[in-house]
């Protein structure tokens, strides 16, 4: 079974169904038996859902520039 701190590392997988069969079942099986993880997965499909409505933000070159360099730093 999955711990609860593996549910929140795979939990954007599982929304966009990019885990494997065996990988799914164990998320499901233990949303099964922790309420806290079913909430996270809730919190997280209404976010999901929430951010898609918004319209599509333009971004300034410099700024993408500036972000792309500290997401590879990270």
């Amino acid at each position: 079974m999955l711990t609860c701190r593996e549910m929140t590392q795979l939990v954007t997988d599982y929304l966009e169904r990019k885990l494997s069969w065996v990988d799914r079942l164990r998320f499901q099986l233990h949303l099964g038996t922790c309420r806290h993880c079913r909430e996270y997965v809730r919190e997280m499909k209404i976010t999901v859902r929430t951010l898609g409505r918004l319209p599509p933000v333009e971004i300034p070159p410099q700024t993408m520039d500036a972000l792309l360099v500290q997401f590879r730093r990270w």
